[in-house]
């Protein structure tokens, strides 16, 4: 069997832990729960094995490796994007106006990880549902990032001409059917979570998962964090709290909607959507904190879009706040805080959420 490892640091400095105030310190502005920083330790929980077949995201730190529950991750990934993308092809045929529905099929299939789906469809699991109660919520869940993405790479935000190794939307379509490709995507996702939600799921469950995912990509959520970014460029006294609202609103905010809304779905009770939540703020957090490394270790060939964006721009990242290897020691604490959030859970059924971390932690693109 498959499977992957990393290790995390036993312990950050003690200023280090002071700078992370947003997001272990303060409620969210979404809900009123705080982290626990006394979360139960994953080793008193899971008898596990280790496996040195990854490099660790803090390779200069000293640090301890963390063993994975024995599971074939990369079979899940492969087996569960299939399922996504084949649901995703079935989604959005080409109609009348062929233009717009080309346009919205050229971004949304265009390759990717599918992250937040296939988190979605785990976090059902997790719970003991099936994953076809959450599968509509899956697609949805895509479709709103690539119209966060459509929108993003536009001249008027990011200005970028290449996404997934292929050129932007505004670049193969124009501007203006790009913006028109978003917000169909944006609307669509809604409709579709309601309509194709299978019938054994309780319209509650259903209205409070629709309402879970719109609140991740309004004012409060997305648009937020997308706000706060463009009111930020260039601005020299931006801080680590700054920082991480953003990227708590802009990034993890919609993966934590895609496993949250899979916890509900599945039938999950408060307790276990509030771990889920949880979770899912620290892999959220912790995928724009590699994303902030990658963008200046990489080149623009290995990720598949313009490497380099951030630091030409004089955004903040976390690099430039942190260092790259304080960047890097933040990063194996998410990966830590994100584990232990999962002891409360069935092992086996919790093996694919472990596996993410780990895997978000130490993917190179």
């Amino acid at each position: 069997m498959a499977s992957s490892s990393f290790s995390a640091t036993a312990t950050i400095s003690s200023s280090h832990h002071q700078s992370q105030s947003l997001l272990f310190n303060k409620p969210f502005t979404h809900n009123s729960f705080i982290f626990n920083k006394k979360s139960p330790s994953l080793r008193r929980h899971l008898k596990l094995r280790a496996s040195p077949s990854v490099a660790p995201v803090d390779q200069t730190a000293a640090a301890l490796p963390l063993p994975l529950p024995d599971f074939d991750f990369n079979d899940y990934m492969l087996t569960k994007a299939d399922r996504v993308n084949a649901a995703l092809d079935q989604s959005i045929p080409l109609a009348h106006p062929i233009k717009i529905h080309e346009a919205m099929r050229y971004s949304l299939l265009a390759g990717g990880k599918r992250v937040r789906p296939v988190l979605c469809l785990a976090a059902c699991e997790m719970v003991g549902g099936d994953d076809s109660l959450a599968l509509p919520m899956a697609c949805a869940t895509e479709m709103i990032h690539t119209m966060s993405l459509i929108h993003d790479d536009l001249p008027c935000m990011d200005n970028d001409d290449l996404r997934r190794g292929l050129p932007t939307n505004h670049k193969k379509y124009g501007e203006d059917t790009a913006i028109l490709a978003g917000d169909a995507l944006l609307s669509f996702s809604f409709e579709h979570v309601a309509v194709r939600t299978p019938k054994t799921v309780s319209s509650d469950r259903v209205v409070r998962a629709i309402a879970e995912l719109g609140s991740a990509v309004g004012s409060a959520g997305l648009v937020a964090g997308q706000i706060v970014d463009i009111a930020s460029e260039g601005d020299e006294d931006v801080t680590l709290e700054d920082l991480e609202y953003i990227h708590i609103h802009k990034t993890a905010r919609l993966l934590e909607a895609a496993v949250v809304c899979g916890a509900i779905l599945g039938g999950a009770d408060d307790e276990s959507v509030e771990r889920a939540r949880r979770y899912s703020r620290c892999v959220g957090l912790l995928f724009q904190v590699v994303d902030d490394i990658l963008d200046v270790t990489k080149s623009s060939e290995e990720l598949g879009k313009t490497a380099g964006k951030d630091l030409a721009s004089d955004k903040a990242t976390y690099p430039k706040l942190l260092g790259l290897e304080g960047a890097r020691r933040f990063a194996a604490e998410l990966v830590d805080r994100a584990n232990g959030e999962l002891a409360g859970f069935d092992p086996a059924k919790a093996a694919p959420l472990y596996h993410f971390a780990n895997y978000i932690a130490t993917r190179q693109n």
